[in-house]
């Protein structure tokens, strides 16, 4: 539900502004109307030098050597130089002059690595042959020989382009620069409070200045003017602390729509935890209805039949209490959604039992499960079609059954029953039609008596859609909007029915795909496993950690776009509200 606001009136003589600001924000309820973004230049300066502050706390916070530029360049160097030790030291030492003074009488040293059984020692007949290594199967040699008119039997290898002794020392040399470096970045820890102090002052300044600009002036500027807004069930404490400052005039009363007030929700545990995704699309104006009691359930159950695997559910609920352990936002500032995802996780569980998918295992045709439990896992067909699919579409005619009834009991609200009469003509010939065949199929009654209900509904709707949707306009304009009222349904909610096949089909696929890894797996394991069950279990650990990770994004993404474009559109939902943000100090 929305909170009920009180709209506030302050009046204080010009330079007392900061004094109150400062005390309103100490208090932290009141939302004093100001901008989100930077006004001035000061406010600009202000925000940039939060941002920077922000992003050097988050390097510090976070890998902060994977981050800096010195100790990544080093890092590099150094791995590269031990590779090149590594490469070289097999030719031992050697000094760069010497080889040098061999030019100078036209001879040259050239390298050579073979094979062992390909080495022939008749080959030392062929020029001067020295063997530097023999090892691992190989041999490392070397000739020397005329620099013009040479032959021999296979080609040189890449010779030394630095000594050892060379490599060694600029290891050396490498790893004290890494280790001064590495002393930097741990001493740069020591200022986090310092760092995270300053962006706390920095974001309060910011938030007072852009409240303080935001006031009205008045009698030639001797006066300013700031509207707020807070909690109505604040009143008693917001009113001690206005009375108790000195030089403010405040006058208050209950806020109205006109008003465009913030909106801060409220609502049951349960629901709570899906305030985030309401948010998502946008908060409700002050005279709409908070859509989230609706959201929260159907969401729930439209990921839960996306994810549609019982085993992912349990990974879900242990990737939760992980988050949960975790001080910050953690990856992707998933984190402080643990409670959120502990919830899907749960119904991702029951419902994929009632689906009969555990980690891509078929429960319904495994002998291991026990028959009360195959009892009542949806399988089977209605007809030539899947029961799963019937279910999804059934799902998705509750869902925009529901949308309807809503909207027409919120425009009726919010514009009365005289400009609502088309909505619910289109609500009672829809909804209330189904209502009636579904309670006369369970009922068994007659279908004569159900035609002639059916038939009584369509006519009063009849006259609501095309007669009375706009009264006092002239009729033909009434039967032509009710005209194109109807091309809009009959296209529109046939489509919007259509796209709910897709809670079928995804978790459809993912358990498919979870299927498919274990057969992988299997064929790789075979009959008499030795050594395979390493192989078995990367397969299977790889596969559905993949598979994991691609039915959340989907199961996420796809019921957010059931609940905004269909759901959102037929409840006549808009979304435009404001975000109660009250003035207060802000912690970091």
């Amino acid at each position: 539900m929305i909170t009920p606001m009180t709209k506030y009136s302050l009046i204080m003589l010009s330079g007392d502004e900061s004094r109150i600001l400062e005390s309103i924000q100490s208090l932290g309820i009141i939302d004093i109307r100001r901008s989100s973004k930077p006004v001035d230049a000061h406010s600009s300066a202000l925000l940039a030098e939060s941002e920077e502050l922000r992003k050097r706390i988050a390097d510090i916070s976070g890998d902060r050597y994977a981050r800096d530029e010195q100790f990544v360049r080093i890092s590099s160097e150094l791995d590269q130089t031990r590779k090149t030790r590594k490469e070289v030291e097999v030719w031992g030492p050697f000094e760069a002059e010497k080889l040098g003074g061999l030019g100078r009488l036209g001879l040259k040293m050239r390298f050579y690595c073979v094979a062992d059984n390909k080495f022939k020692e008749e080959w030392s007949e062929l020029q001067p042959l020295e063997i530097v290594e023999r090892g691992d199967g190989k041999v490392w040699f070397v000739t020397v020989g005329p620099a013009e008119d040479y032959s021999f039997p296979v080609p040189e290898c890449k010779g030394p382009q630095v000594s050892v002794d060379n490599c060694d020392a600029k290891i050396k040399s490498l790893e004290k620069e890494l280790g001064q470096c590495i002393t930097r970045l741990d001493g740069e820890k020591a200022l986090l409070p310092a760092l995270k102090e300053k962006l706390e002052s920095n974001l309060n300044s910011l938030e007072l200045y852009l409240a303080g600009v935001s006031a009205e002036k008045a009698a030639e500027d001797k006066l300013c003017i700031l509207t707020g807004f807070a909690p109505t069930a604040d009143d008693a404490s917001i009113s001690a602390k206005l009375d108790a400052e000195e030089g403010l005039y405040w006058t208050s009363e209950v806020a109205t729509k006109e008003d465009n007030p913030p909106i801060k929700l409220k609502n049951n545990w349960f629901a709570r935890q899906f305030e985030s995704l309401t948010g998502m699309y946008g908060m409700p104006v002050y005279d709409e209805w908070d859509a989230t009691p609706i959201l929260a359930p159907f969401y729930l159950l439209f990921f839960s039949m996306c994810m549609g695997d019982a085993g992912y559910g349990l990974l879900l609920i242990a990737i939760a209490y992980a988050f949960k352990g975790i001080k910050g936002d953690g990856p992707m500032g998933l984190a402080k959604f643990w409670r959120l995802i502990r919830t899907l996780g749960i119904g991702t569980f029951v419902v994929g039992i009632f689906l009969g998918t555990f980690f891509g295992i078929d429960l319904s045709a495994a002998s291991w499960v026990p028959d009360w439990l195959k009892g009542i896992m949806l399988t089977g067909n209605v007809g030539t079609f899947p029961l799963q699919m019937v279910l999804a579409l059934g799902i998705g005619v509750v869902h925009i059954c529901l949308a309807m009834v809503v909207k027409s009991l919120l425009y009726t609200q919010r514009f009365g029953f005289k400009e609502t009469i088309s909505s619910w003509g289109w609500t009672l010939l829809i909804v209330g039609s189904l209502i009636v065949l579904s309670v006369g199929a369970l009922l068994k009654l007659p279908a004569e008596v159900l035609k002639w209900i059916v038939i009584g509904i369509a006519a009063v709707s009849v006259l609501g859609i095309f007669i009375f949707n706009k009264p006092g306009r002239n009729p033909l304009i009434n039967i032509g909007a009710g005209l194109w009222d109807t091309y809009q349904m009959a296209t529109g909610l046939l489509g919007d029915v259509l796209s709910y096949i897709r809670l079928y089909a995804l978790g459809l696929a993912g358990g498919m795909l979870g299927s498919a890894f274990n057969t992988l797996g299997g064929l790789v394991l075979g009959d008499h496993p030795t050594f395979q069950w390493i192989f078995f279990i990367v397969i299977v650990l790889l596969g559905h950690a993949l598979n994991l990770a691609m039915s959340c994004l989907g199961a996420f993404v796809h019921p957010l776009r059931l609940t905004f474009v269909e759901y959102f559109k037929n409840s006549g939902y808009v979304g435009k509200g404001v975000e109660y943000r009250p003035l207060k100090i802000n912690k970091q």
